[in-house]
């Protein structure tokens, strides 16, 4: 899915999304973040700061120029820790004192298989994590966080990375990196897991939402068609996979190649991380098997 031409926000002011909500873009483009980071201020009073983003003095320095008098960080919240969400946490806590939350350091949250092959060190991944983080407070599933005029519950949502949280105000819900409107999120094993990806967006289906504040790009106005859309595309991808894997064996790369015919040569390497992450998903449910071990350089067979 194209990005929407109209998303060019000036980087560095804060921009009012709704009452209470407003939203600073981070100076990190590129290609796998679009126009940057999507850090948000929550509150009129007291402020929860969510994904300070990258270590950026600018970033920080836009952050605390955005406390209006009379305001007081009161939060600093981390959906993931991806090296553009966490970093600039550590040092705004040290700035105004206030407490860092988040679901747990850069392994919470793995599924019993990518904390094995984690541990096996065969399948390669680790891109772009923040392995130094450490929150000062963790938040569990479904726990609630309360500041003056407004509260957010913890969704974990896993998928993306094992620790990601999604955040959800009533009908509104802040995604993360797990929905976005301008591009899928990227799945890398062992960091990211599309089985839990999967169950993630089934469990943010279940519910009913007005729209989701993303950790990159515009807002999704049709969470729900947005959420179908994603799921539909992953079957897609495993429809792919799998006709192709009916005609010969292969491994990720192979099959990234094929697929993503369309795709930026720059691009092609997440995307065989992606075809990865399918095949370990498919793996785990009896329809592929590797040749020998599970690593990122199998080769794949379909099973009879």
């Amino acid at each position: 899915m194209l990005p929407p031409d109209d998303f060019d926000p000036e980087i560095g002011p804060a921009e009012t999304l709704e009452p209470g909500l407003r939203r600073i873009v981070a100076p990190n483009p590129s290609p796998m973040t679009y126009r940057g980071t999507n850090t948000y201020l929550l509150g009129d009073t007291d402020v929860a700061v969510i994904d300070p983003g990258p270590d950026s003095p600018a970033h920080l320095d836009a952050i605390l120029a955005a406390i209006e008098p009379g305001q007081r960080i009161s939060h600093i919240i981390v959906t993931h820790t991806h090296l553009d969400h966490s970093p600039l946490a550590r040092p705004l806590a040290e700035a105004c004192g206030a407490p860092v939350y988040a679901f747990g350091a850069a392994a919470a949250g793995r599924s019993p298989i990518m904390q094995r092959l984690a541990e096996a060190e065969v399948i390669g991944g680790g891109e772009g994590v923040d392995l130094g983080f450490q929150p000062d407070r963790l938040l569990a599933d479904g726990e609630m966080l309360i500041g003056e005029g407004w509260q957010l519950e913890a969704l974990h949502t896993p998928g993306h990375i094992g620790n990601h949280l999604c955040l959800a105000m009533g009908d509104v819900c802040l995604t993360a990196d797990h929905v976005m409107g301008w591009a899928t999120s990227l799945v890398s094993p062992p960091d990211g897991d599309l089985t839990d990806f999967m169950a993630s967006c089934e469990r943010l289906a279940a519910r009913a939402w007005r729209v989701f504040y993303p950790g990159h790009g515009a807002p999704v106005h049709n969470p729900a068609e947005r959420l179908t859309w994603l799921m539909a595309h992953r079957r897609a991808r495993e429809a792919s996979i799998l006709e192709e894997l009916r005609k010969q064996d292969a491994t990720a790369a192979e099959l990234a190649a094929l697929i993503y015919v369309d795709t930026p040569p720059a691009l092609l390497g997440a995307a065989m991380r992606n075809v990865l992450a399918h095949l370990v998903d498919l793996t785990g449910r009896g329809q592929v098997s590797p040749l020998g071990a599970l690593q990122a350089t199998a080769r794949f067979r379909l099973n009879p």
